[in-house]
């Protein structure tokens, strides 16, 4: 399919698509539970992974727009959706409260766009939304998030950004990614 990542579970079959590796490693691996045992909870889980996902495509939309006019619909978009994950917080530090969830891991990749873009869509679209500024940081200091990405992952984004030729290429023309 041209999909990654991938499992490789044996030499035939093969999964693709983040959520529903993580589906099956939850289904069948030993370790602690990161969906809940409730099968309403875990319906729920399973509608803010989605969620989480929709949310990654408005962040491509966002960094792909053409112009300051598509930018500016996307970003009223992406706050929206910031919005809703804000009033669906509980009291952390992550997403179902104490416990790392795979919402958390749907969310993780999310959030971390923002330590590029932080520096170039003001007013920040996290201004207003401390549970969410809360989860953000709790999430980027969990050992499993952080090691997930390359030490030079801002410089990597930042050089994928800039060669979008987007409107927000241009904003970060004078943007130093170790800011």
């Amino acid at each position: 399919m041209g999909k990654t990542p991938i499992l490789r579970v044996d030499a035939q079959d093969v999964i693709f698509e983040s959520a529903l590796i993580c589906e099956y490693l939850e289904e069948t691996a030993d370790g602690p539970a990161l969906h809940p045992r409730d099968p309403l909870e875990r319906a729920q889980h399973r509608g803010w992974i989605e969620f989480a996902s929709q949310t990654l495509n408005d962040i491509a939309g966002l960094y792909g727009a053409p112009d300051q006019a598509g930018f500016e619909r996307k970003r009223a978009n992406l706050e929206g959706k910031l919005a809703r994950v804000e009033a669906a917080l509980g009291q952390g530090p992550f997403f179902s409260g104490d416990d790392f969830s795979l919402v958390d891991a749907a969310f993780a990749p999310v959030l971390r766009y923002f330590d590029v873009l932080d520096s170039v869509i003001k007013p920040n679209p996290f201004d207003g939304l401390p549970k969410t500024q809360a989860w953000r940081k709790a999430l980027s200091s969990r050992p499993s998030v952080a090691s997930a990405v390359a030490n030079n992952y801002a410089d990597r984004l930042t050089f994928f950004l800039r060669a979008r030729g987007s409107y927000i290429s241009k904003m970060l023309e004078n943007v130093d990614p170790q800011q």
